[in-house]
């Protein structure tokens, strides 16, 4: 199989090829002085600038992008609008005890209620669906994972509210032709969407707003003056009274602060497209209601159908970068293509002959903590937002709304979750965040070896 390395800007995912020709803001050419700076211009950052500049129609608000709007995780991703917090919900509840984790629950709940509200209210041409979201387990392990995690969210009294059900065999062999599964849980509170659409919309909605936004506009430094910051980007600056570093997995790079560097770590999924599947194609496999899926996997894999008929297949494995400089260059992942590929023919026989069109990779941010985190870097001037683990879709929408909030001083109800101002772990070092990620890889991949042991997939 010949494998294509895609170029960043144009042909960065399915998405972006699907999206067309696009073109982008003008960079910052000229110093400016902003009441509020945004570095990232993902969903996080777009939402956030966009809140607030409603809030605050005489405030002047830039957003600086280093490359194009989307081209990190907001462009990438696999579309989901989840309510699935950190990891399984049995780490968050024995991590942070049965109280926070039920708050973390219907925080992303509520996240996906706004994401859903915000598309529908602006009409955003995001090719939204509501269609819910399935995890399937097709070995004993996986069907153990699976009811230990349904018990969770009985327990903390989530599972209605998520619009959560147990799934048999039985029913689920009647849906899907192919896959041996032995047991889902369904959940209908799910969205699906295509990621770069939806991120340029949020870009034009937030030029109607009245925000700035620049693209190809790298911040190099970022510095204290007084009670300014000062951000220098290619032949200018950029001086605001409050910053919000909406960057996520790149947020390491950033120059001239403190702490930045050990908040988080990137790390590399992959994902692969199918061509369009014909009619046939799709009654041979069955998947009749088109929800979200994802297995019970320790490495797991996910699935959804596109609004043009194919099949996004992601997960199977992730990569970390080594040493202090953390290079984003991981985007090329050959191996883990044709193990996606692979996995999909063994779910669905009937595909076999199916060929794949488009493949990528991008970075998720991680942290220690493995829970997402809102917190500022030195006082409250500057706010940083990392840890979404992959689940961002939803949550990155709400947390642009409780970002505003904080930057508007305001005490309300989402300022009140307690991810803000947490005291999160930090990375120690250049090489343990790297050794540790290797060997929590290394010892979820022999788990789902052992466990998928005389199984198809």
């Amino acid at each position: 199989m010949t494998v294509d390395a895609l170029t960043m800007n144009e042909d960065t995912s399915f998405w972006a090829r699907d999206y067309g020709p696009y073109s982008p803001n003008r960079p910052l050419q000229e110093s400016i002085k902003v009441d509020v700076a945004i570095v990232g211009g993902g969903f996080l950052g777009l939402n956030t600038a966009r809140e607030f500049k409603t809030d605050n129609p005489g405030a002047r608000v830039a957003v600086l992008e280093g490359a194009v709007v989307g081209y990190g995780a907001s462009g990438r991703n696999a579309g989901f609008s989840m309510t699935l917090f950190g990891l399984e919900p049995q780490v968050t509840k024995l991590r942070w005890g049965r109280e926070r984790a039920a708050q973390a629950f219907r925080y992303m709940v509520k996240a996906v209620d706004s994401t859903k509200s915000l598309i529908e209210n602006h009409k955003l041409d995001s090719d939204y669906s509501h269609p819910g979201f399935l995890r399937v387990a097709y070995t004993k392990p996986q069907t153990r994972t699976l009811e230990g995690a349904f018990k969770v969210y009985q327990d903390l009294g989530v599972a209605s509210e998520m619009g959560m059900r147990w799934v048999e065999k039985e029913e689920l062999r009647s849906e899907f032709n192919g896959p041996d599964f032995t047991a889902g849980l369904f959940e209908s509170h799910t969205g699906l969407l295509n990621p770069c659409k939806h991120v340029r919309e949020l870009k034009r909605l937030a030029m109607d707003a009245g925000v700035d936004v620049y693209e190809q506009t790298p911040v190099e430094l970022i510095a204290r003056r007084g009670n300014e910051v000062v951000l220098s980007v290619p032949g200018a600056t950029v001086r605001a009274e409050k910053v919000v570093l909406a960057t996520n997995a790149y947020t390491h790079l950033l120059k001239g602060l403190k702490h930045t560097r050990s908040r988080q770590l990137p790390a590399w999924t992959s994902v692969i497209v199918t061509e369009r599947l014909t009619d046939e194609q799709w009654a041979s496999i069955g998947w009749s209601n088109r929800q979200a899926m994802e297995d019970c996997r320790q490495l797991i894999h996910y699935f959804r159908p596109t609004a043009d008929g194919r099949i996004l297949i992601g997960g199977q494995d992730v990569r970390a970068p080594w040493g202090s400089h953390r290079s984003m260059d991981y985007d090329f992942s050959p191996s883990v293509w044709r193990g996606l590929e692979r996995h999909l023919k063994r779910m669905f026989p009937a595909l076999r002959d199916v060929k794949v069109a488009y493949r990528w990779s991008g970075a998720v941010s991680v942290n220690l903590d493995m829970t997402p985190e809102i917190g500022f870097i030195g006082n409250e001037r500057i706010i940083c937002a990392t840890g979404c683990l992959g689940h961002g879709v939803s949550l990155s929408h709400l947390n642009g709304r409780l970002i505003a909030d904080l930057l508007n001083g305001e005490k309300t109800e989402l300022t009140d979750f307690w991810i803000v101002g947490r005291k999160a772990i930090r990375l120690p070092g250049a090489i343990f965040p790297f050794v540790t990620a290797k060997v929590l890889r290394a010892v979820l991949r022999t788990v789902d070896r052992v466990g998928e042991r005389n199984t198809p997939a």
